[in-house]
């Protein structure tokens, strides 16, 4: 770094901003490299300020189940939510087995297109497992339940 400042007084004012902006990038991008490496996700503002990462679609899905099954007082209808976790119910991954049987819970309440369109997709992802080649079909048991599940209890 001294090196570099020694070299900066031989150059005109405008060559040193330009110097000092890559310097300062090259802090960033270093920063940001050892936050990764330390396992922290970061996001930055636009003023470059950096700030802890938003939870993911996963977990606020989840705490959305999570605070409809407590009844909290707090809870309110979320699209997105909902959308969600019916996007991703039949992958045990993102919706571990512990809040499955309350997502099943939450599904007795779908009404209207919702429980509709569920119901179509479901069969639909039935036909298709069912048309799969053995092999396939036995990567996939778990989600077969889950499907069985789903369309025994809305249909």
């Amino acid at each position: 770094m001294g090196l570099v400042l020694e070299a900066s007084a031989e150059l005109s004012p405008e060559e040193r901003r330009v110097l000092e902006r890559k310097l300062k990038k090259e802090r960033k991008k270093e920063e940001k490299k050892r936050l990764r490496e330390a396992g922290i996700a970061a996001t930055q503002t636009a003023k470059g300020q950096t700030l802890p990462a938003k939870p993911s679609a996963a977990v606020l899905a989840l705490e959305y189940l999570q605070g409809w099954a407590r009844k909290q007082e707090s809870w309110r209808f979320q699209k997105t939510r909902q959308t969600w976790l019916l996007l991703n119910m039949y992958d045990e991954d993102k919706v571990p087995d512990e809040h499955f049987s309350t997502l099943l819970d939450y599904l007795e309440g779908l009404k209207g297109s919702a429980r509709e369109l569920t119901v179509q997709k479901a069969e639909a992802l039935m036909r298709e497992l069912d048309e799969a080649d053995t092999e396939a079909r036995d990567a996939q048991l778990g989600k077969m339940e889950r499907l069985r599940q789903v369309l025994q209890l809305l249909s």
